[in-house]
Parts: C-alpha cells; structure tokens; sequence
C-alpha cells in the first residue's frame, strides 16, 4: 500500500485526487520541508547556547543531556521519515511526533531567558569550597568547578563558569556562589566569587522609599 506525501491518502491515482499533486511533486514538497523543519529544530538548539551562558541554571548539565537525547531522537526519525517516504509508507503517526519535537529546545531557550533576565530577586548567597574542575573537549568548551553543595541533597553541583573563573579558582578555593531563584523557578548561578576568611556577608540592601 502506497500513500500520498502530502496528504496522507491511501493509493492515490496520480495524480492524487485530494491535494492534486503527484507522487514526484509530493515527495519533493515532503524532503523539502523536512529540510526546512529540520534546520529550524538545529537553530533552537544553538539558541540554547547563548541563553544557557548568560543566565546558567544549577542543572544545566542535566538540561544538556535532555537537550542532547532530544536532539538525537528528532533526527533519527528525520531520517526514517525520508526513507518512508522514498518507499511511499505511511508518515502521519512519527511526522505528528518529529514536528511535537520541534519547539522544545526553543521553548527551552526561551524558558532560561525569561527565568534569568526578568528575576529581580536578591540572589542567595552560600560559602563553599571547590573540589575539583574540569573542561569539555569540543568548538564550545565548557568549564565546569566541582563544589561542596550546600543544598539538603549534600551532593556535589557542578558550576558553569566562564574561562576566568575557571583559570584563578583552584581545588579547595573557598568561594561565595550567588545563586538567583529564577522567575520560573529554576536556580540560576549568578556570580562566583573568591571568599575572603572573616568577610561578614550581608544581604543586598533594600532600596528606601523617599
């Protein structure tokens, strides 16, 4: 049983009696706008980049591996939809799937962005220690600074930081992590700094009402 690209009939005459195109034009339009979605999936997931960087959640490792695990998905069913559809299979059930993946890593991005730029809550702040670091090998290269949590779970959090950050901190460095909410919840590192032995910490002052 064959079926119609654009579509969906089964055994369209040629050409197909419901959306007039043949079988050539159906299959170029189809592998075009896969292409096209395809492209648009890769754009949101470099987007996520530049919002992960300005305002890096706590759990961005955790969101990269999500992102990556979607990533994969979507593309793998991009090419078993090309190939389905040089067979003239059926595409309707994984197309409604390849195009529910499509926004995630822009609305991802969008999420982060949101959660940082419009936060206007005083960070929190909490003295710890670093205790060890590490870079990833690749075009982006991210750093990382392994610390003691402070969090109930009493896990280690991995600290995304810049590349000066991660060349003058050293293991057992004591540092102040400033850690903002996040308007939508998710705690975002806002600074790390060097802590100084005996520095009293204060909580951002309150603007006065005049």
């Amino acid at each position: 049983m064959r079926y119609c690209l654009n579509c969906g009939a089964e055994n369209p005459p040629e050409p197909c009696e419901n959306c007039g195109l043949t079988m050539q034009l159906a299959a170029f339009i189809f592998r075009r706008r896969l292409v096209y979605f395809t492209a648009i999936f890769l754009l949101g997931t470099m987007a996520f980049l530049p919002a992960a960087k300005d305002y890096p959640p706590l759990e961005l490792d955790q969101m990269l591996v999500f992102l990556g695990v979607v990533a994969a998905l979507t593309l793998l069913l991009a090419v078993v939809l090309d190939q389905r559809a040089r067979r003239g299979q059926s595409l309707e059930a994984l197309r409604r799937i390849f195009r529910a993946l499509l926004p995630l890593p822009w609305m991802l991005s969008l999420l982060l962005f949101v959660n940082g730029w419009l936060d206007k809550t005083p960070p929190m702040i909490a003295v710890t220690h670093v205790v060890s670091k590490f870079t990833m090998p690749g075009l982006v290269r991210p750093h990382r600074l392994i610390v003691q949590s402070w969090r109930a779970t009493g896990r280690l959090e991995r600290l995304p930081v810049d590349e000066d950050d991660y060349s003058r901190f050293r293991a057992g460095d004591a540092v102040e992590v400033r850690v903002a909410p996040g308007l939508a919840g998710i705690p975002w590192v806002y600074s790390v700094l060097r802590h100084e032995p005996g520095l009293v910490i204060r909580a951002p002052a309150q603007p006065h009402s005049p």
